[in-house]
């Protein structure tokens, strides 16, 4: 479907030079002589690079519709990491490159959201704050207090994280998988 600039939101996805990108911001500029244009700011959505781009006001491009699942996380076979629809049972094997990152924050049986641009997946998103066991980190001795420094530990999923000096082994934390921020013990 063909939309035009003046159709812009922040969000949309727009298929620019042949690459999928998603609209950070934009901003309609009229100059007091000239035409109108668009300045805006681009996420292509396979780099995650963010480029700033000028058009002129009425320039048409192709919209691409974007699509969230919510699926469960069921294990990790070695090369693909395999998701279950929780509504229709259907599995789906996706290939360790493209989970990435995220697969420091899974933990079976935990729901994850799959993003689609069009029928492509381009992004596997876990849940904002996951409850991950710790596995490993230097002993904490008496003294040490919630106001002391951090150390490292290493959870369940393999992923490290600086916790307080508090934390043991077998203690199950809270994190914000956004930034791998220690929030609370549980």
């Amino acid at each position: 479907m063909a939309i035009s600039t003046a159709d812009f939101k922040n969000g949309m996805c727009i298929v620019n030079n042949g690459k999928m990108c998603t609209i950070v911001e934009f901003q309609h500029v009229k100059p007091g002589k000239g035409g109108a244009f668009v300045r805006t700011k681009l996420r292509d959505i396979k780099t995650g690079r963010v480029v700033d781009y000028t058009f002129n006001a009425g320039t048409k491009f192709d919209s691409v519709r974007l699509e969230q699942r919510t699926m469960q996380y069921l294990y990790n076979d070695g090369a693909d990491f395999n998701f279950m629809d929780t509504s229709s049972y259907e599995q789906l094997a996706i290939p360790e490159a493209t989970v990435g990152d995220t697969a420091k924050w899974l933990k079976e049986n935990d729901e994850v959201t799959l993003h689609y641009a069009g029928e492509e997946l381009i992004d596997v998103e876990p849940q904002m704050f996951v409850e991950l066991e710790v596995t490993e980190t230097d002993p904490g001795f008496k003294g040490d207090t919630v106001q002391g420094g951090t150390k490292p530990a290493t959870l369940q999923t393999g992923a490290t994280i600086q916790v307080p000096m508090y934390i043991e082994v077998g203690d199950v934390l809270q994190v914000d998988t956004r930034d791998g921020r220690f929030i609370k013990r549980v």
